[in-house]
């Protein structure tokens, strides 16, 4: 039997699928079906027989209706199909799907998220979508299919489903009084560190920049390799503005809320966060609603994903591949993100017009909110690296606070967790 292990590089996301859009990889062994077959017979097999699919915490008032008018509606299309739904519970849902994989009872089509689905397509359980299904590319979100390839592994093996992207949030009224209009915010990360210089010295009683430094975690031949002179660099600018005093002390606690949090209380400047956020503020913040504006991210938009993916091992595996297609498509994603707002479709066509999913409303910043996340779908990129996992991650943030607070070097810094990481890789 193929089997999957659980290691220390498993890590649980600690909501449901629709609020964690991001888990860490785990170790695995053992070998799934041989890829080479499954595509060809995946197209040419006929679409009949039971499958089953698997959601991540979605059988709820809101989106069970939903679930059941996709199904009815693929089987009123395809007679003699049944598709049986089953829902997992948001915690230990990593857990749960291994377990189905060890015991060779992966669900046909399941909802994964691509960290979740790296172990699975090292073990051979996953078909490629790449190669099964020739408009792949034409029809989906192209960050959102990159998200699926997999370093030293060929094909992609999800279809984008409900996706995410953030921007810039600023409370503008308060940066207008020390001179900064909408014309003159910062476009790029250097200007943001000579702005929040500014507002110190101007006598701004609250900070500009109230986040922990975060770089792309980058890996060549198995090892990682963002110990670069430009991240620390980077990180050095973060450790100029904490020592100037120019950053709030309480961003290297443990239970520091966040600089959203922060924002919504009136006392950062900026933050970033999805086009929900607007919503957030007309019901938590009010008084800060009009004086807000926002821009898209500097460089490359982020890009938060959710997919389909199909199990190569699947006893019906047209008939698995056809119903990922059926929910995946526009018309069906549209459906679901105007459920699920803050999120976009996985497909190009439907992301590309966010009249067709975003709600009515007379708040003007989650109107544009929403336009910019449908603009940023054409560049967005999931930088998750398959191999950095909760744990090393929790070390990187230790190694920053000690370079913020002057105890180590920002180099060194980098260099001790890329240190721990290639250690802790298995």
């Amino acid at each position: 039997m193929n089997t999957i292990r659980t290691t220390r590089r498993t890590a649980l996301a600690g909501g449901a699928g629709i609020a964690a859009l991001g888990l860490a990889g785990c170790g695995m062994s053992g070998g799934g079906r041989s890829g080479s077959s499954a595509p060809a017979e995946a197209v040419e097999g006929e679409i009949t027989g039971e499958i089953t699919f698997q959601s991540w915490s979605l059988k709820n008032e809101k989106f069970t209706p939903y679930f059941e008018g996709v199904i009815a509606a693929f089987q009123d299309q395809n007679p003699g199909v049944t598709v049986t739904w089953m829902d997992q519970p948001g915690e230990g849902y990593q857990d749960k799907v291994l377990a189905q994989a060890n015991s060779d009872s992966l669900p046909d089509v399941v909802n994964l998220p691509p960290d979740m689905a790296f172990p699975l397509v090292q073990g051979g359980f996953l078909l490629d979508l790449a190669a099964a299904d020739p408009e792949l590319e034409d029809v989906y979100v192209p960050g959102g299919i990159d998200a699926y390839r997999f370093p030293e592994i060929d094909g992609a093996y999800g279809y984008p489903w409900y996706l995410g992207t953030d921007m810039n949030w600023w409370n503008l009224a308060a940066l207008s009084e020390h001179g900064v209009d909408e014309a003159s915010l910062p476009t790029t990360m250097d200007e943001m560190f000579e702005t929040a210089r500014m507002l110190h010295e101007a006598g701004s009683p609250d900070p500009l920049i109230s986040n922990m430094p975060e770089v792309t975690i980058t890996s060549e031949n198995g090892e990682f390799t963002f110990n670069t002179p430009e991240n620390a660099a980077y990180i050095q600018k973060y450790v100029d503005l904490f020592q100037l005093g120019a950053m709030p002390p309480e961003v290297l606690n443990n239970d520091y809320a966040g600089n959203t949090a922060l924002f919504k209380q009136g006392k950062a400047l900026w933050t970033t966060a999805t086009s929900s956020f607007a919503s957030e503020l007309q019901a938590e913040a009010p008084s800060l609603l009009e004086g807000t504006t926002l821009s898209p991210r500097f460089g490359e938009p982020p890009l938060f994903v959710q997919g389909i993916s199909v199990a190569a091992g699947s006893k019906n595996l047209p008939t698995a591949l056809a119903f990922a297609r059926f929910l995946t498509n526009d018309e069906n994603q549209i459906a679901f993100v105007t459920l699920a707002q803050g999120f976009l479709p996985g497909t190009i066509a439907a992301a590309a017009d966010p009249s067709q999913f975003a709600e009515e409303t007379d708040n003007a910043l989650q109107t544009q909110a929403v336009e910019i996340a449908a603009e940023s779908m054409k560049t967005a990129v999931d930088t998750t690296n398959v191999l950095w996992t909760a744990d090393m991650k929790t070390n990187f943030t230790q190694q920053t606070a000690k370079a913020m607070q002057g105890e180590i070097t920002a180099q060194e810094a980098l260099d001790n967790a890329v240190q721990y990481g290639n250690d802790n890789l298995l």
